[in-house]
């Protein structure tokens, strides 16, 4: 996918902004990179010349429950694996800033996990059918 949008991108002369999403729910619905997947992504010389893309952060979604200790501990990971791939692989990029995580019931504990960007659409549009 990362390859498509930066073919696409350079057909155009830009350069997109993109979230690599990771795999934090105990759900099979789910999907994502492990945190291993990623660093042998980010390592590749494939990753390296995508130059029409630009990794702006990470994005997750917990486990659908009520169960607010599960979500945190998701969330948590989640955290804890930006930090990490800031460290080990965009200490010097500046935009590497985002942390996509919670949803419109699970937002608040989101935010106290380090969120910077939630995903709140039924709260504004209600339910989907």
């Amino acid at each position: 996918l990362l390859k498509e949008i930066n073919k696409q991108a350079l057909k155009s002369n830009r350069i997109i902004d993109v979230l690599l999403q990771f795999y934090i729910a105990d759900e099979e619905t789910k999907f994502g990179l492990s945190e291993e997947e990623a660093n042998d992504l980010l390592s590749s010389e494939e990753f390296k010349l995508l130059k029409n893309i630009q990794v702006r952060g990470l994005m997750g979604m917990a486990t659908f429950t009520k169960d607010q200790e599960k979500i945190k501990g998701e969330f948590h990971k989640l955290k804890k694996i930006q930090n990490s791939l800031k460290a080990n692989h965009f200490s010097n990029n500046d935009l590497f800033n985002v942390v996509s995580m919670g949803m419109s019931g699970d937002y608040l504990t989101a935010i106290d996990e380090g969120s910077t960007m939630i995903r709140i659409g039924s709260s504004i549009f209600g339910t989907r059918n």
